[in-house]
């Protein structure tokens, strides 16, 4: 009769194991499903902002060359200067900021994985 009653729980305990195992495993893999649908949402979000900002860029370089083109009265000084002005912010960029913004990606980006 105890054998049989301890035997019981002992069936008991490991279907219940079993039940918390597969619980667990659900949890997680709904949890990762949200990170993964938050970090996929995030960067189509990011990628249709940056189309946008740089259709916009471009109408407002060419509009502001076209500004500075009549201004000065050549036809191409214009472009030249704006071209130039793009050049040394890329160099500037390139030369000074990596660290920055590795820097701010890493807190974007662990602010939003390790805080929900």
């Amino acid at each position: 009769m105890a054998f049989e009653k301890l035997s019981n729980s002992i069936d008991e305990l490991n279907y219940n194991l079993k039940g918390f195992a597969h619980s667990n495993s659900e949890y997680y893999k709904l949890q990762f499903f949200k990170q993964a649908m938050k970090g996929a949402t995030g960067l189509v979000f990011g990628i249709l902002l940056g189309i946008f900002f740089i259709f916009a860029v471009i109408l407002v370089s060419v509009a502001l060359a076209i500004l500075i083109s009549q201004a000065i009265g050549s036809p191409s000084a214009g472009y030249f200067i704006v071209g130039g002005f793009y050049f040394l912010i890329f160099i500037l960029i390139f030369l000074f900021g990596k660290k920055p913004i590795e820097k701010l990606l890493l807190v974007k980006a662990s602010r939003k994985f390790f805080n929900d």
